[in-house]
C-alpha cells in the first residue's frame, strides 16, 4: 500500500492498527509493528477487535429492527466488512449514515468503498469528534440527519482515543443532548476490569510507548456515560456477549459495550 498525499507512513495510527487486526490490508509497516507487538503482549487483543466489530453489526441490526434509520457513526474507521451502512441498509434500504473520522486516509477510503442504497445515503464529514458544533452543525449532517427523529448516535471503540483532559463525558452528553427522546447511544470501550490484573500490567506495560493513545477506563466510568439513557437488555457487558453467541467466547475480554435508550 502507497501513502496518500498529506499521509506519513512512519506513524502508525489506530483506525490502520484495528484494520490490520480486522484482517485488512489498508495499513502500513509502523501500524503492523504496533498491532503485532501489542498482539504479542496481550492475549486476544486481535479477537477481541473482531468481536467489538461484530457487536457494532448486532446493534445496529438490533435498531434497525426497532425501527430506527439514521445513524451518526463517530469514529468511522478504515471501511472493513459489516460497515454500519451495510448491516442498516441491509435491513432498511432508506437508512441514512453519515461517517465521521479525521484521519484523511481513512476518508479517503470511505469514499471509494461506502456505497449507499439508492433509497438511503451515505455521507462522510473529515472532522474530530472532539469538536462536536463543529460535527453537529454542518450543513451534510443536517441535510441528511434529520434530529427530531430517533438516531443512533455511533461512538464503538472511539472514546479510549480521547484523552480526560479532552473531557469525554463532556462530548458524550454533548452529543447525547443533540439526539431526540428515543434516540439511541451505541458505545464499546477499553477495558481492564474483565482480564487479570498480571494481563492488565502486560497490556499497560506493553501500549505505554506507543504513540497511539488509548485510555482504558472501568465499568463505573463508562457507564457513565449513559447517563440520561436506559439501558438495553443486558446492559453494559463484555462485548462479545451483547446479544447472539460471541465469535471468541474463549478470550480474554477487552471491551464493554452498550446501548442506550434516551430518556
Amino acid at each position: 500500500m502507497s501513502a496518500p498525499p498529506g499521509i506519513n507512513p512512519n506513524i502508525p495510527h489506530s483506525a490502520r492498527v484495528y484494520d490490520y487486526w480486522l484482517g485488512g490490508k489498508d495499513n502500513f509497516e509502523a501500524d503492523r509493528r504496533v498491532a503485532e507487538a501489542t498482539m504479542a503482549a496481550v492475549p486476544g487483543i486481535r479477537e477481541s477487535a473482531r468481536n467489538n466489530r461484530a457487536f457494532l453489526g448486532r446493534a445496529v441490526r438490533h435498531l434497525t429492527r426497532l425501527g430506527v434509520r439514521q445513524f451518526l457513526d463517530l469514529g468511522t474507521g478504515i471501511p472493513s466488512q459489516g460497515n454500519t451502512h451495510e448491516v442498516a441498509q441491509a435491513e432498511a434500504p432508506e437508512s441514512r449514515v453519515v461517517y465521521v473520522d479525521n484521519d484523511p486516509i481513512v476518508m479517503t477510503h470511505a469514499r471509494a468503498l461506502l456505497t449507499s442504497t439508492e433509497e438511503g445515503r451515505t455521507a462522510y464529514l473529515e472532522a474530530d469528534v472532539r469538536d462536536p458544533a463543529a460535527v453537529l452543525e454542518h450543513p451534510e449532517v443536517r441535510e441528511i440527519i434529520d434530529f427530531s427523529q430517533p438516531v443512533a448516535l455511533m461512538m464503538v471503540a472511539i472514546l479510549m482515543h480521547i484523552s480526560d483532559a479532552d473531557d469525554p463525558a463532556g462530548l458524550v452528553k454533548t452529543y447525547a443532548d443533540a439526539l431526540p427522546t428515543g434516540g439511541y447511544l451505541v458505545l464499546s470501550h477499553l477495558t481492564l476490569d474483565l482480564v487479570p490484573p498480571r494481563m492488565a500490567e502486560d497490556y499497560l506495560a506493553a501500549t505505554s510507548h506507543q504513540a497511539m493513545h488509548r485510555t482504558p477506563r472501568t465499568g463505573e466510568q463508562i457507564a457513565r456515560y449513559f447517563d440520561g439513557f436506559d439501558l438495553v437488555e443486558p446492559g453494559l457487558v463484555a462485548v462479545s456477549h451483547w446479544h447472539d453467541t460471541p465469535l471468541f467466547p474463549d478470550e480474554p475480554a477487552w471491551m464493554y459495550g452498550g446501548v442506550g435508550r434516551k430518556h
